[in-house]
């Protein structure tokens, strides 16, 4: 109880930020040993802070926990999703795992993500998610290096969105 505490957020009980770290690098680790490759998803609420000032945070709360349950039901059993804080969620896509596979489950999750939230006082919004990836071992070799790729990809699909709503 007290080691689930220390390594789930609270509100969503996805994994955080420690036990998505280690988790990528167990993952890694097996790509590695059975010459494979995994990968990980870096994503981020869209106009999440407006949602907080609009709305109110236990609406920021019910999106949070929305976009956790779908998260879970967009993958598989195999992979694991975390929270990172605040509006940024991360997914590990466990060995073995293809870039069109990937790019498949990110499909899966902005469709998942088309359904509105229903908010605490009964009304519906729609929430979405910037989303980047990077594969092991194609785009890089350690933790660090993926996450960083996976990050400057969600932060240009996040520019590629505005542009579109603009």
């Amino acid at each position: 109880m007290l080691a689930a505490k220390a390594s789930h957020d609270d509100l969503t009980g996805l994994g955080n930020r420690a036990l998505f770290e280690r988790t990528l690098e167990a993952a890694i680790g097996e790509a590695v040993r059975t010459d494979t490759a995994c990968a990980v998803l870096y994503l981020d609420a869209d106009r999440f802070k407006d949602v907080n000032d609009r709305h109110g945070h236990a609406a920021g709360d019910a999106i949070l926990r929305a976009i956790a349950d779908r998260l879970r039901a967009c993958i598989r059993q195999i992979d694991r999703a975390f929270r990172l804080g605040g509006d940024e969620f991360a997914i590990i896509l466990a060995p073995p795992m293809g870039r069109d596979d990937v790019q498949g489950i990110v499909a899966r999750i902005a469709q998942a993500m088309e359904e509105p939230v229903v908010l605490p006082d009964g009304s519906a919004i729609a929430a979405s998610l910037s989303i980047g990836f990077a594969v092991f071992p194609d785009d890089g070799m350690a933790a660090g290096d993926l996450l960083r790729r996976a990050d400057a990809a969600m932060y240009h699909d996040k520019r590629r969105r505005r542009s579109i709503d603009a």
